[in-house]
């Protein structure tokens, strides 16, 4: 059969080297012997190819006539087609060379070695066939396996993610039913275990009629979660996201699901319970129960508020569900118990020749709605918010008059706080932490102070009014409160002008004072040295560097110094990992090579020995790694021994964290 390689290819030559760098390179691959885990049977293979190119090249009169093949294998006979065809149109072609059935394994794991993932497995993948007599080749297995891996990582880097796994997810599949090389399956399964969160963003980025793929990202978020135990879970989900990663990674999700799905979702995860699941559920019940004309859910937000309120000023979140319900005293009492001092300023200001705080709670409530609520729904983020039609919709005069008057209310939420704690016992461990404030609008866990508790309403119990004039005199009072409401509405936010003041307190459910890294970026998200979701600015991060984020620093180190001191000589990308003064003395270095027509094509083994990070200040860190650097180093085109070296080394690297990303400072080789 014939395969598309070359002998120059085999040797990793270009075609117009000398006999010295033929008899380098034959010497160095010969050295360089593929992974362990193949046989030795087709390492033999691989060594009779490499005999059989370095043969016919290093006869000058073979490699003459090699070299006659070779050119017209590439290029045709153009000497036919010049007047027909202009030069720049004229395409290479493959050059190739037969091999025998037997050697097949071999010349896979040549096109392997070169890169030529997607060759082997245009090539391999049909010997695997159940029909095939070769399906249960270990050499042949374990290349198509390894070339799924290369090239699922390939897709990774490229942002490629469903692409990415389904290449993995066959790697993983051949080997495993093959009950083969189980190292490697690990391998692979941890690759999709950290691909998981791009996955995840991806599916649910893509328009809501791609039904089933958006399924299968939810699908894959609820494995997640389970794994974790939940959204504020510390179980291993195998992602590499440490608890404030995670959570980041949650509020980078939110913009891509609809209100349906996060209601559903939440409420679910709410259970476990989780207080910033609960949180986001009340969220998701206000902005449909307002989206939908749905006073129902929003009475069904404050129940959720209640739980919270033990632990957490959410007074202004009380306030405004209780405005939506007509439940006026409530409202104004909730905004009086309230600690958010600047907005309540705003409100009051803005509340000025009022007998209470309605008018400015009114703004409130349909900016904070508008900006910091339906803002977080793919289905609702351009939906315009307004009061005066809330309140004019029968759907919702109908509710709210069948409502209990707000003195039976009271009772009634009195009741919901007893019950809750009486019911709720498992929630003074998973909510003996607060969720806090910080700008960047990360969701993160704080440990709760005394100062706290006990923040949810006191009301003493009133007497009960009889039934009958109750129900009398409270549909009459519904009806009245129902048409201030409205009134109000239009007023208010027609004739004052609405100053923004609700950054501090919106998302202090879903932002923290020890924001993280993935990711998922990550750091961000483990993704191969790129940041999670870039279409979506993360929020500022201090948590201390892991051990993760520490191997992704050092290999984006490494890449980028391959970069820069590679045959495009990309000074650039130092900019982009390096900071003074570490930064100018590698611009030098870069400068020197560029200068002396010298570039470098670098291999790197990278493993971390430990990273040293104090609580005292999170964005500096020490991170020490061992590094294997093999470096071919040519000088005017030509490769120089003297100048290549292969050295292992262990490394200090001082780490600075600027503008939420990590770069290095200094580096000091131990070893």
């Amino acid at each position: 059969m014939r395969i598309p390689l070359d002998y120059y290819r085999i040797l990793g030559l270009p075609i117009q080297a000398s006999k010295e760098q033929l008899q380098q390179a034959y010497r160095d691959r010969l050295l360089q012997l593929p992974r362990r885990e193949y046989s030795e049977k087709v390492i033999a293979t691989r060594k009779q190819l490499i005999d059989a190119a370095y043969k016919v090249l290093a006869h000058p009169q073979q490699r003459q006539g090699y070299d006659s093949n070779y050119f017209v294998a590439t290029y045709g006979d153009t000497a036919d087609t010049l007047t027909e065809t202009p030069p720049s149109i004229t395409e290479p072609l493959a050059p190739s060379i037969e091999i025998t059935n037997d050697q097949f394994t071999g010349a896979l794991l040549i096109l392997q070695e070169l890169g030529e993932y997607e060759q082997v497995l245009n090539l391999g993948q049909p010997y695997l066939d159940p029909e095939s007599p070769y399906n249960s080749d270990p050499d042949l297995i374990l290349t198509v396996a390894l070339a799924c891996l290369e090239l699922g990582r390939e897709q990774w880097q490229q942002g490629q993610y469903e692409n990415a796994a389904y290449l993995l997810e066959n790697g993983y599949s051949f080997l495993t039913k093959a009950g083969l090389f189980a190292k490697i399956s690990q391998e692979i399964a941890a690759d999709l275990n950290k691909l998981r969160p791009y996955r995840i963003l991806e599916l649910l980025s893509l328009p809501q009629n791609r039904i089933i793929e958006r399924k299968q990202g939810l699908q894959l978020l609820q494995d997640i979660l389970q794994q974790r135990g939940g959204i504020d879970g510390t179980g291993d989900d195998g992602s590499g996201l440490a608890l404030d990663d995670f959570l980041r990674f949650i509020q980078q999700l939110r913009s891509y699901l609809t209100v349906r799905e996060q209601q559903e979702l939440f409420e679910a995860e709410s259970q476990r319970p989780s207080p910033v699941a609960n949180y986001l559920a009340v969220y998701a019940l206000m902005a449909r129960g307002f989206a939908e004309r749905m006073p129902i859910l929003i009475r069904k937000a404050k129940l959720h508020l209640m739980r919270l309120g033990k632990r957490q000023d959410v007074h202004l979140e009380q306030a405004v569900c209780s405005l939506l319900l007509g439940q006026t005293t409530d409202a104004s009492r909730a905004v009086e118990l309230s600690h958010e001092s600047e907005s309540l300023a705003l409100i009051r200001e803005n509340s000025q020749g009022s007998p209470d705080l309605l008018p400015g709670l009114c703004l409130y409530s349909q900016k904070w709605l508008q900006n910091e609520v339906f803002a977080q729904f793919r289905d609702l983020k351009s939906r315009p918010v307004s009061l005066k039609d809330y309140f004019a919709d029968e759907q919702v005069q109908n509710y709210l008059e069948a409502l209990p008057t707000e003195i039976e209310a009271t009772n009634e939420w009195d009741a919901v706080k007893v019950d809750t704690v009486q019911q709720n016992i498992a929630l003074k461990t998973a909510e003996s932490k607060t969720i806090t404030s910080t700008p960047a609008g990360a969701i993160t866990l704080a440990t709760r102070t005394d100062s706290d508790t006990n923040s949810i309403v006191h009301v003493k119990p009133r007497q009960r009014i009889r039934k009958r004039d109750r129900r009398f005199s409270g549909g009459i009072l519904k009806n009245a409160k129902i048409v201030r409401l409205g009134l109000l509405a239009l007023a208010s936010l027609g004739g004052v002008i609405f100053l923004g003041f609700i950054a501090s307190k919106t998302y202090s459910w879903m932002q923290g004072s020890k924001t993280a890294p993935a990711v998922l970026e990550t750091q961000p998200l483990p993704k191969i040295n790129q940041p999670l979701a870039e279409t979506i600015n993360p929020p500022q991060n201090d948590s201390l560097l892991t051990e993760a984020t520490a191997q992704q620093v050092i290999q984006d180190w490494l890449s980028k110094k391959a970069l820069a001191f590679g045959s495009s000589h990309a000074t650039e990308k130092l900019e982009q990992i390096l900071v003074n003064p570490t930064l100018s003395q590698w611009q030098k270095r870069v400068n020197s090579d560029k200068a002396d027509n010298r570039y470098r094509e670098y291999k790197h083994t990278l493993k971390i020995d430990g990273v040293k990070a104090e609580q005292a200040n999170r964005d500096r860190a020490i991170v020490t790694a061992t590094i294997e650097e093999v470096a071919q180093v040519y000088k005017d085109g030509k490769l120089s021994k003297p100048l290549s070296y292969d050295e292992k080394l262990q490394v200090n690297y001082d780490l600075v964290r600027q503008a939420n990303q990590w770069r290095i400072r200094e580096m000091v080789v131990l070893k």
